[in-house]
């Protein structure tokens, strides 16, 4: 099987030979570091910690020796980690559990809210030693900037008291809570922001849709050109990033998105194919003729946004957290085992995906493509 450029980059990181590459370098270091179990044992808390990313940053962090402790209303996945320490409370006001306890690091996987990470910062900025904010790259004011880094200008709220989590409220009020958390641990706050996580559990299949499509072959509707840029992160190199943040005490703002330039949705969608071994066909359908068809970018055609809409999409920097380790798995990776774990699911869940297109309205739109 030949490797494309995001496999060969992996690959080669590796095995040390992006020595040369500047930011890619440290690669080869990261890969070496967690081949073995950390030399300190540390105690971490979770809030939230039983969906998506939460699993996986408890499953790395076990496997790396650290003592996990869960705090959460025991509403989602109940049945998860029996094993291990699992304090039930409510972000809002019902931290009881957490009084007089010490953790090294707590990790934040569920603020929306600056008023309820608040709360919890403050409570435990005496007993922990740092921070980890799960934020978002949606926090940014301009999407028809390129290059966004970290130190762009991020949204805001003409009224800051806001609580309703809207699309046009949760990267102002992300933004809010990372500023939230730095208030109230100063120095101490690791906020990172991802864009698009995706690979196995995630419910939203908003990167899916693609690997599940593909592989049942045929034509496919596909977004505008195949060198539309997206870009995403697996959801377990996001969580061993936030696990060797706190290993290493690393804190600061760190956008987690594959870099920029480096995949295009022809490249997502052929490996795709590879994967799978499936027959698939791609008939890429002009923006102007989607739109006028109501196929929407992002939920109808997951991964991607128009340079037309938001310019900066897909040009997302990350060079300040790759310098610090952080690492992507190949493609082909995250596509074949997101297909593995969507033919565990029951087809209660499997037969109408959150995201994408039906067969039915796909194939009316490429029927209405074929006789415009």
């Amino acid at each position: 099987m030949t490797l494309d450029r995001r496999d060969f980059l992996k690959t080669a990181a590796a095995g040390g030979a992006l020595a040369g590459l500047g930011a890619l370098a440290p690669s080869a270091a990261r890969a070496a570091f967690t081949r073995s179990k950390c030399v300190k044992r540390l105690r971490i808390l979770i809030l939230g910690g039983t969906r998506f990313l939460g699993p996986h940053t408890v499953k790395y962090a076990r496997a790396r020796g650290h003592e996990v402790t869960l705090f959460n209303r025991g509403r989602s996945n109940p049945d998860l980690f029996q094993d291990m320490e699992r304090l039930v409370g409510d972000r809002d006001g019902r931290l009881e559990a957490l009084v007089g306890r010490d953790w090294d690091a707590v990790i934040d996987t569920c603020g929306y809210v600056p008023r309820i990470v608040t709360l919890s910062a403050d409570l435990l900025r005496d007993h922990v030693k740092q921070y980890v904010f799960i934020s978002s790259i949606s926090v940014y004011g301009n999407f028809d900037e390129i290059g966004l880094n970290e130190d762009s200008a991020v949204g805001k709220l003409d009224d800051e008291t806001i609580e309703d989590v809207t699309a046009e409220t949760y990267g102002p009020l992300k933004a809010l809570c990372e500023q939230a958390a730095e208030a109230s641990m100063p120095g101490r706050v690791t906020n990172i922001r991802p864009g698009l996580i995706v690979g196995p559990l995630d419910r939203s299949d908003r990167f899916t849709y693609w690997p599940v499509r593909v592989s049942r072959g045929g034509e496919v509707l596909a977004p505008h050109a195949p060198g539309e840029l997206t870009q995403m992160i697996d959801v377990r190199d996001q969580a061993e990033f936030i696990i060797d943040c706190i290993e290493r005490n690393i804190t600061g703002v760190f956008n987690t998105v594959s870099p920029p330039g480096e995949m295009t949705m022809g490249e997502l969608l052929d490996t795709c194919r590879r994967v799978s071994g499936s027959d698939a066909t791609f008939t890429w359908a002009d923006q102007d003729f989607l739109a006028a068809r109501e196929v929407q970018a992002w939920s109808d055609m997951p991964c991607w946004v128009p340079k037309s809409m938001e310019a900066g999409v897909g040009t997302v920097r990350a060079d300040r957290a790759l310098i610090n380790g952080l690492t992507f798995r190949p493609m082909t990776e995250t596509v074949r085992d997101t297909l593995d774990w969507w033919a565990t699911l029951p087809e209660t869940r499997t037969l109408n995906m959150n995201a994408g297109l039906t067969a039915e309205r796909e194939r009316e739109v490429l029927a209405a493509w074929h006789a415009r």
